[in-house]
């Protein structure tokens, strides 16, 4: 019953922490799926959303590898625990960009707008998690580093 107890405290006492790890660890794994082609599920996704708004400039291939770069920046913020502001801030940026296919491409994110999603619709809309997390944590930045 100890042990139930310690284990308590410390998650109690870790919360943010605990939030920030996990975030930590979605970011940095997907972005790692995503410098290997083909292995990510949500590459096309991303190539054809980031074409949209990058009016076809730049190439598939390159606008993937960027995004995995920033993807696993988030992640390794996230964990070290440094820049963690920046990080959220970063990621907060990066969610709001992909609520973009909900309006690019709605016949792949709903069955019956706007109410019936697609898995791909909710897993776009699971995102609205990861923005209530991301906003603990840089309410909980600014309380403890307010500068």
């Amino acid at each position: 019953m100890n042990i139930f107890i310690t284990l308590n405290a410390y998650i109690f006492a870790n919360t943010t922490r605990l939030l920030r790890w996990a975030i930590g660890i979605n970011y940095f794994w997907f972005g790692i799926l995503k410098f290997f082609d083909g292995l990510s599920p949500a590459e096309m996704l991303a190539k054809d959303t980031i074409r949209v708004i990058t009016f076809g400039l730049i190439p598939d291939d390159v606008n993937l590898m960027l995004l995995a770069i920033w993807e696993v920046a988030i992640g390794v913020i996230f964990l070290s625990g440094r820049f963690t502001r920046i990080g959220a801030q970063a990621a907060v940026v990066h969610m709001l960009f992909t609520f973009l296919p909900l309006f690019f491409f709605p016949h792949v994110s709903f069955t019956h707008a706007p109410y019936g999603f697609t898995i791909i619709g909710q897993y776009i809309v699971k995102n609205l998690v990861f923005l209530a997390g991301l906003a603990v944590i840089l309410k909980e930045e600014k309380l403890s580093r307010p500068y």
